[in-house]
């Protein structure tokens, strides 16, 4: 079968076949329809510190993945042939004591798909029964693609109650502009987000934040007269991983206002504690999803009316992988796709 490979260490990747893969007794083997590039992906491609120090080739990257299971093991009892699954990507111990306390989000042995472990980009993928998520109700196959990102943005907005609320988000990526649309659709009064990428400042209007503001230009607290706030913001959401944006949200959050923290630094973040400590804050880290509670929720919100598509600029076919790379690299687009099917 094809497969996108990081063949060798170094940048770049390759598209060859590879063995398709084989389902063990509680495994389905899945054929993909479509995948999603994440920036994961970008850093296994540009083969930087992280990954030169966590990937080991020859690997099929890639867990952003929609497709329709083809075959099943001898143990699966659930999902069956012909069944539309999206991935989740982490895969657990199961023996750890937060797996055994059902915080499988948390088991310290997590095992990352197309990290650690054969991944996505390729024409058919094997993953445990578990990490099998069915569609039970009709849902678009590009959306069904970008549920692990979804799942991220799911987990960071509803990490704290935003009903009523004022919400700050800092970094404009997919993730950030699909936790605005998710927060306001939760019944955020207002709802900001931050960037200095025009083009995703542009696409959240579309999402459905109330502001989107260039912080290269302008002051988060420029903007509170305008929508008519006094003391901060009472939620606050971190996606960029820069160490501004965290100090920003910091110094324009409420007394007593919470933060979900998703974006990861690549660097160590000084911040004036003291601002912590006397705004008597909640800092709270955020990793992937908790299975399976975040999943259902992206299900039934999507039933409620949540429309995430907008987030998705671009399509390519797998055989232009280059293209979409680049693309997704640039960082003037949303979410980028890749089409596993026939040409």
């Amino acid at each position: 079968m094809k497969a996108l490979v990081k063949a060798a260490k170094g940048p770049g990747l390759e598209l060859t076949e590879v063995p398709e893969p084989v389902a063990g007794p509680g495994d389905v083997l899945v054929r993909v329809l479509r995948t999603g590039i994440c920036g994961t992906d970008l850093h296994i491609q540009s083969w930087d510190e992280w990954a030169a120090n966590t990937i080991k080739p020859p690997l099929v990257i890639g867990h952003e993945f929609a497709g329709e299971v083809v075959e099943v093991g001898a143990a699966v009892t659930k999902v069956k042939p012909g069944d539309l699954v999206s991935g989740e990507g982490h895969l657990i111990c199961g023996t750890c004591r937060n797996c055994k306390a059902g915080r499988r989000h948390l088991c310290a042995n997590t095992v990352g798909l197309g990290v650690h472990t054969a991944g996505a980009f390729a024409e058919y993928a094997v993953l445990p029964e578990q990490n099998a998520w069915v569609h039970t109700h009709e849902v678009d196959l590009d959306v069904a693609a970008i549920f692990d990102p979804f799942g991220n943005a799911v987990h960071t907005a509803l990490s704290f109650p935003v009903l009523g609320e004022d919400v700050l988000i800092t970094g404009a990526g997919p993730i950030g502009l699909m936790a605005a649309a998710v927060a306001k659709h939760a019944g955020a009064r207002h709802v900001v987000i931050t960037d200095v990428s025009e083009p995703r400042l542009e696409l959240a209007g579309k999402i459905g934040a109330d502001l989107a503001l260039n912080v290269a230009t302008t002051r988060i607290s420029d903007v509170y007269g305008q929508l008519r706030m006094s003391e901060g913001f009472d939620v606050g959401m971190e996606m960029s991983g820069q160490p501004s944006a965290l100090r920003d949200m910091i110094a324009n959050m409420t007394h007593g206002g919470r933060i979900a923290m998703l974006g990861l630094p690549a660097q160590e973040i000084p911040i004036d504690w003291s601002h912590v400590v006397l705004k008597m804050l909640t800092i709270k880290g955020i990793y992937g999803r908790e299975m399976f509670e975040t999943w259902y929720a992206m299900s039934v919100l999507l039933q409620a009316g949540l429309d995430i598509s907008p987030v998705i600029t671009h399509r390519f076919h797998y055989t232009e992988h280059e293209a979409a790379f680049a693309t997704a690299r640039d960082g003037r687009c949303g979410k980028v796709l890749l089409d596993w099917t026939e040409a």
